[in-house]
């Protein structure tokens, strides 16, 4: 299944605000966003894109052929360094994990298919599902697939992976699958195994750090009026983002002629916008994302 990009007319009404501008695109995955983006830009603009998988990276090269186009390895938490001098007119986070990777189960990201118990973005790095799963202690388990997971079974899980891994190491995706539901039954249309994967999985690619280091330097790429555009598909992620750009409130002593400044450096164009019906009829991968929309002041 081809990836195919969520709230795509939305995102880029919002982030182009000048054609001949220069764009980051810091989640490239499939390049979906930013062929769009390049169809729009005129002649003089320029699109810079980011992504952590190789194999992203790979199709870039060989399908984006572009004289205004540059794509680079990397976490998008290293954006700052990447970019030193480098003032965007727009930034596009797409927090989704991309299709592809969901289809391709020799990546482990999925439940509906068997294959090695991966779950990395960037396989070049870091340690595996697998790796975590079998080295780590029952009560370390737990907290992670209820703190990334907000799986309310996380200690049955837990202690069902443990028990499994005493007669065999778990190395695909289908052990993973085996374990969860040994303890934990399908209700309704969400398989048990949902929260699981997206619990290791956060923690594998240490997801929500990565988001919360980012967002701490994004000002400094964006132009004045420079436009932020962050589609989040889970609530950990969009409360980081909500949480993050809440204007910060300062109090002053009562003897200084000002009792509360709202200090801000971000302005809030579009709070939450989600797929229309007919787009997540279209492509239900879809449903449960988020986008949100700030200007820098």
């Amino acid at each position: 299944m081809l990836h195919v990009p969520v709230l795509l007319e939305e995102s880029l009404d919002f982030l182009l605000n000048d054609l001949s501008g220069t764009y980051l695109d810091l989640t490239f995955g499939r390049g979906s966003h930013s062929q769009e983006i390049l169809k729009r830009l005129s002649p003089s603009g320029q699109l810079f894109a980011v992504d952590r998988d190789l194999e992203a990276i790979s199709y870039a090269k060989e399908n984006i052929l572009d004289y205004r186009f540059n794509i680079f390895h990397a976490n998008y938490s290293q954006a700052e360094t990447l970019f030193p001098k480098q003032k965007f007119n727009g930034i596009l986070l797409d927090l989704g994990t991309c299709s592809t990777h969901l289809d391709d189960h020799s990546r482990g990201f999925s439940f509906q298919g068997d294959g090695p118990l991966d779950m990395r973005m960037d396989t070049s790095q870091g340690f595996s599902a697998a790796d975590f799963l079998n080295s780590s202690t029952e009560k370390e388990i737990s907290d992670i697939l209820f703190k990334y997971g907000e799986e309310k079974a996380s200690r049955k899980i837990a202690k069902s992976i443990v028990k499994f891994r005493a007669n065999k190491l778990l190395q695909t995706t289908s052990d993973l699958v085996k374990a969860v539901e040994s303890v934990l039954k399908r209700t309704g249309r969400t398989h048990p195994a949902t929260k699981t994967f997206q619990g290791i999985r956060i923690h594998v690619n240490n997801e929500l750090e990565h988001l919360e280091t980012a967002l701490e330097k994004l000002s400094n790429l964006l132009n004045k009026k420079g436009i932020i555009v962050i589609i989040s598909f889970h609530s950990l992620e969009d409360r980081i983002v909500k949480n993050f750009f809440k204007p910060e409130v300062k109090y002053f002593p009562k003897d200084i002629p000002v009792n509360n400044v709202i200090k801000e450096n971000f302005q809030c164009l579009k709070k939450k916008i989600k797929p229309s019906p007919e787009e997540i009829i279209r492509n239900p991968r879809s449903r449960s994302a988020v986008m949100r929309v700030f200007s820098k002041i």
